[in-house]
């Protein structure tokens, strides 16, 4: 009965509460399930505010999975260019043909089919089957762990591991309305209950969280340790060009044009000139200008003054916008 009753509360509160986003539209069921596929995998590791233009524009472009599975390389990429994470859109185009060619062009509603799918995993598949398909599923998203660990009061190591939490979100119970209920709890860690000052006085269920009781909304978090890389980044130069390669070296940025690099391993006495965060690696980068061109497989020189025509990744933009500076 109470789990119940707290799920009514969040339900009553999104009602009046949620955000007008481009995938909750009142559309057709597979637009809806269309939607919902391509802005789950844009939200992977991005923020909804991020997000919003990016799903407009791909949408307009690519308005359903058939023309997904077929658009070319080079249009898709330029669509996702700045969302970063890239192996989540060529994933996904990979995921549509797969969809065309073994489910007859529908999205499916079972856990185990989508699971198999490329760049879906737990939380995605729950997501899916919850959002496009209103079955009784809690995606585990940052912003529902958040809502759970402060409402239980989840404070210890063992508390906040992934497995537990999978456990205790049964707390929430569930609803008829699944698909509502999936994006008023996500709506509730993104609105009210914020990693830093949640507005508890906008809560629909302070009374029977414990951190509110407590007056203690610190969360404890998993202690995970980046990555220290080290790179030499060689830069070759032509009156206003410089030479980039397709990028079939190393694991990040795959495929995309990048500077040639070299990987050092443990250096001494390495004084970079750039730092970058990519996912779990923390990459200190030297920069070495060479005059005599080596021959590079798959490279070609690119015009900086006109950087906004190519297809680059963030991180070549970056290091371009450096290396014109210094």
């Amino acid at each position: 009965m109470k789990d119940q009753i707290i799920t009514k509360k969040i339900l009553n509160w999104y009602d009046l509460n949620k955000r007008s986003l481009p995938w909750r539209k009142n559309v057709s069921q597979s637009k809806k399930h269309y939607y919902t596929l391509v802005s789950e995998f844009m939200l992977q590791q991005t923020q909804v505010v991020t997000v919003i233009p990016y799903f407009k524009r791909f949408i307009n472009k690519i308005p359903n999975l058939k023309k997904l599975s077929t658009i070319q390389d080079k249009e898709l990429i330029k669509l996702w260019e700045g969302l970063g994470y890239y192996s989540r859109v060529r994933n996904l185009k990979k995921t549509a043909k797969i969809i065309i060619s073994k489910y007859h062009g529908k999205i499916p509603n079972n856990y185990e089919d989508l699971i198999s799918l490329p760049g879906i995993g737990n939380y995605t598949a729950n997501a899916i089957l919850a959002i496009a398909f209103n079955k009784s599923f809690i995606p585990l998203d940052g912003n529902i762990e958040r809502v759970l660990k402060r409402y239980l009061y989840l404070k210890k190591e063992k508390e906040i591991q992934k497995d537990n939490l999978i456990q205790k979100k049964s707390i929430f119970g569930i609803s008829s309305r699944a698909s509502d209920y999936a994006q008023a709890l996500m709506e509730l860690g993104a609105m009210i209950c914020k990693p830093k000052n949640p507005e508890c006085s906008g809560c629909p269920i302070p009374k029977s969280c414990k951190s509110y009781k407590k007056k203690d909304f610190d969360l404890t978090k998993i202690t995970k340790k980046n990555k220290e890389k080290y790179f030499i980044l060689k830069v070759y130069k032509k009156n206003q060009k410089y030479l980039l390669v397709k990028n079939t070296k190393f694991n990040f940025l795959k495929n995309l044009s990048i500077f040639p690099m070299e990987e050092l391993y443990k250096p001494k006495n390495f004084n970079e000139n750039l730092n970058f965060k990519m996912s779990n690696m923390n990459m200190n980068i030297k920069i070495q200008y060479l005059k005599n061109v080596k021959r590079f497989p798959s490279s070609y020189w690119f015009d900086k003054r006109k950087l906004d025509n190519y297809m680059l990744p963030t991180f070549t933009k970056k290091v371009v916008k450096y290396l014109d500076k210094n």
